[in-house]
């Protein structure tokens, strides 16, 4: 299975840590409540309902549907309330390359929303297998550790960025932890 992937080129590589600098990018995100497996599968559902027609064309009235396009990316953005503990989690996908914000279709679900990424500097590290909450934890800190060593800043949240369906064999996942640095 072959799909998109966002353009980037690379500016460095030291075993699984790189530094990328992406071009700029439309996404297409949700938010959800939940644990990260929770947040995950609700996010993906909604926002592949999207792409895969549950929207309304901007050109005619029949329905887009979009290419699906790799990675899906999760990332943690706070406690939702004491009420409820659970965090809560921003998913997106990239929509492919060639396509305008303005020429897009609108999400028919509210929670469903497009905007426009500028260009950015990343660093990523890559990791195959599963990917829970404690393996994501880990990663992160590897990668924060690594980016402070080469003199590099994090001003992001860390992302995790999963690549293959879930049916695939873990040793066969290709999954990064990027942050975006300066």
């Amino acid at each position: 299975m072959t799909v998109e992937q966002p353009e980037y080129a690379l500016f460095e590589k030291d075993n699984a840590f790189e530094v990328r600098r992406y071009k700029p990018m439309i996404i297409a995100e949700t938010y959800v409540d939940g644990s990260l497996s929770y947040a995950s599968g609700a996010g993906f559902r909604r926002v592949a309902g999207y792409i895969f027609g549950d929207n309304t064309s901007q050109k005619n009235p029949v329905p887009e549907k979009i290419s699906m396009t790799a990675p899906v990316t999760v990332e943690k953005q706070s406690a939702s309330g004491t009420e409820n503990p659970a965090a809560r989690w921003r998913l997106h996908f990239v929509m492919p390359a060639g396509l305008p914000l303005g020429s897009l279709p609108v999400p028919n679900d509210s929670r469903i929303f497009l905007r426009e990424i500028a260009e950015h500097q990343t660093a990523a590290m890559v990791f195959t297998g599963l990917a829970g909450e404690a393996i994501v934890e880990l990663k992160i800190s590897a990668l924060l550790k690594w980016i402070a060593a080469h003199g590099y800043v994090a001003i992001s949240a860390p992302q995790l960025a999963r690549y293959n369906p879930p049916w695939t064999l873990p040793f066969l996942r290709r999954n990064e932890i990027l942050i975006n640095i300066s």
